[in-house]
């Protein structure tokens, strides 16, 4: 959520970053305007029956201690409260409108985003490693993966449907030890605390995070029990301090976690429908960070670094693209994208997303933390990144080690972790 202070004193700057995002008509500044004077409106008549509830009070109270007549103050007064509480009845259906307005507002945009629609006007910010030759003609890994029966996409579609795959024997290995080693690295040399929690979560911890609920559909829900599917473990990692005053001398925190992660994929009909590119359910190792709002940027590159150094140790060729306007997600100040060479696919895939939120999240999720005793307690910056999507990093190893009879070489660095 963006600060108040913004909807109340600069629509013009709300109603510029929704163009800016392509989200013109997401919400309806013109509506957001009148329900906001109409709910301060309401705030204000009713601080001003209760100032005058309290004030008379006292005044009959002085009365009946002088044994003065205070009848004309009664008559005055009779009535008041319910007028009050029809008025607090009405400014909470008010409070809940208004809410849900601004919960689906997207974040500000960072002064360093390129302007742009979409994925075209995106910036390549630099690269890494050069793209592999081959004396043949490279092939996709889902050709490689059920040629030699690793992958099984016609399995995975009886157990569960479209966008789901088995994995068998070498490709379970693959993906395990690609997970040990990416959670060894961030946790062993980039400072990172490494967490497992739950898959599924409340809906508090979804709307702390941004997912709802402007984007509901987009994910796996059990109606039943009000709980979805995570997306992400940003979900959770994030949500760990929600409702908490964090210690700033804690700060800045590192958490990581691996995690399944579920996405209906809506939308992406006729994308990436073979392989592990586009699927319903992937693993990930996520990293997130809880920061104080004078460093974000800075540990915004150093998160970015810290995702680039996976794809360095496993000898990858890769490029960071800075997301225009439209192609950055509502709820991040600032997002580079990392995208490995597939030569199988000849193109580049991303495998990691890494963002600023600055105090979106912090604000929805009411994360704040005391910089020192005594004093007021402020939110803080929180930002994440895939460290990075195991499922296609393996698809990333599988076509880029590859040889002419389809198989595949492991990675030196992944070598050791094959052999537990």
């Amino acid at each position: 959520m963006i600060d108040p202070k913004l909807i109340r004193d600069n629509l013009d700057l709300i109603q510029k970053i929704l163009k800016l995002r392509n989200m013109e008509g997401v919400v309806d500044v013109s509506a957001l305007r009148a329900t906001n004077e109409k709910r301060r409106g309401l705030i204000m008549q009713i601080d001003q029956m209760r100032e005058k509830r309290n004030r008379v009070s006292k005044e009959i109270g002085i009365l009946k201690s002088k044994k003065e007549d205070a009848s004309h103050l009664l008559a005055e007064m009779e009535g008041v409260s319910d007028t009050i509480k029809t008025a607090e009845n009405e400014l909470a259906d008010i409070n809940a409108q208004f809410d849900e307005m601004a919960l689906s507002l997207p974040n500000i945009l960072d002064e360093s985003v390129p302007p742009g629609r979409d994925e075209n006007d995106n910036v390549v910010v630099r690269t890494w490693g050069a793209k592999p030759s081959f004396s043949f003609t490279p092939r996709p890994h889902y050709e490689i993966g059920v040629q030699h029966d690793i992958l099984d996409f016609e399995r995975g579609v009886k157990l569960a449907g479209t966008r789901f795959y088995v994995y068998r024997g070498l490709a379970a290995r693959l993906e395990r030890a690609i997970i040990n080693f990416m959670l060894d690295l961030h946790t062993r040399e980039h400072g990172y605390t490494e967490i497992f929690g739950p898959f599924i979560v409340n809906d508090d911890s979804m709307i702390g995070t941004g997912q709802y609920p402007k984007f509901k559909d987009e994910y796996y829900r059990i109606e039943r029990d009000g709980l979805s599917l995570i997306p992400t473990a940003e979900v959770p990692l994030t949500n760990l301090y929600r409702d908490e005053i964090i210690d700033g001398e804690k700060l800045p925190l590192y958490v990581t976690m691996q995690s399944s992660c579920f996405r209906r994929e809506a939308g992406s009909a006729g994308k990436d429908t073979r392989g592990l590119i586009r699927v319903h359910q992937f693993q990930k190792v996520e990293l997130v960070k809880f920061v104080e709002p004078e460093t974000s940027m800075e540990e915004l590159e150093k998160l970015t670094a810290n995702a680039e150094e996976v794809l360095k140790r496993l000898n990858l060729h890769y490029r960071v693209v800075l997301l225009c306007s439209g192609d950055t997600s509502a709820s991040s100040a600032k997002t580079y994208d990392i995208e490995v060479w597939m030569p199988g696919l000849e193109r580049y895939v991303e495998i990691s997303s890494c963002s600023n939120f600055l105090d979106y999240q912090a604000r929805r999720a009411r994360i704040r933390y005391r910089k020192a005793k005594g004093e007021r307690p402020a939110l803080v910056h929180t930002l994440n990144g895939s460290g990075l999507a195991a499922g296609r990093t393996l698809a990333a190893v599988m076509e880029n080690y590859q040889r002419e009879d389809g198989t595949f070489n492991i990675p030196d660095v992944l070598r050791p972790y094959m052999e537990r």
